[in-house]
């Protein structure tokens, strides 16, 4: 387990212990640096079988927080699409190059 952060006694715990509460206040990039800590340590095959599944379930929670946050982007920015008097004046892809 040396050297590899987030692998020490008592730290798997804390993180499986945060609730989805604590998910839901997170903003987009601490869920992703979050996630990205589950999926090392998962990668690592250092954590025992019953704290994996855990982590994954937290890491499926995070998964499912990032999207629903990258899909509230996206229609922010199809509504900033609309005219100053509310009326649309059109729709784009998010992902349109010609915006």
């Amino acid at each position: 387990m040396a050297g590899l952060t987030g692998l020490v006694p008592g730290v798997i715990a804390k993180d499986m212990a945060e609730s989805p509460a604590d998910i839901v206040a997170m903003n987009f990039e601490d869920a992703l640096r979050a996630l990205e800590d589950v999926v090392r340590k998962l990668e690592s095959g250092e954590v025992p079988l019953d704290d994996s599944i855990t982590l994954y379930e937290r890491g499926e929670a995070l998964r499912k927080h990032c999207q629903a946050r990258l899909d509230s982007a996206s229609a922010r920015i199809e509504r900033i699409v609309a005219g100053s008097d509310g009326q649309a004046t059109g729709t784009q892809a998010f992902d349109d190059p010609g915006r």
